[in-house]
């Protein structure tokens, strides 16, 4: 759903990363992937209401995206571990608050919130983990 083109170029032009749905549980995708990522230097923000307020990979766990923007600053890239039916929201999200671009996990896969954020200049992946894709290209 990716080229690697486009994958190469998310992944080596962000900086920071708000990895949405991020849980504390270390047997779950998205803490795996988020450590994955803070130990490849990327700047990893949590977003995850629940949790908000607690530290975790170096950052404050925060509530939302706008949270993460107000706080945080400038967001690259979003990483989303959400269903499917919920990319949607966070692509919105992502938009406003500025981000470069939209990551929607393996198994997420919103056309129409894709098309959302490519129309508002955002780069789109969807269907892919950054912490296999990374690897695989070699970066």
């Amino acid at each position: 759903m990716s080229d690697d083109a486009t994958i190469r170029s998310v992944l080596t032009g962000a900086k920071t990363i708000a990895v949405v749905g991020w849980s504390p549980k270390e047997d779950r995708p998205s803490h795996r992937v988020a450590a994955f990522l803070a130990g490849r230097g990327y700047r990893v923000i949590p977003v995850n209401p629940g949790q908000a307020g607690q530290i975790a990979l170096g950052a404050t766990v925060r509530a939302s995206l706008a949270e993460v923007a107000e706080k945080d600053g400038p967001v690259d890239m979003v990483d989303v571990f959400r269903r499917s039916e919920e990319a949607g929201a966070v692509a919105d999200e992502a938009v406003a608050i500025g981000a470069k671009a939209v990551w929607m996990q393996l198994g997420v896969v919103n056309e129409a919130a894709a098309a959302r954020a490519r129309a508002a200049g955002l780069s789109v992946v969807m269907d892919r983990c950054p912490a296999i894709e990374i690897p695989r290209l070699g970066l």
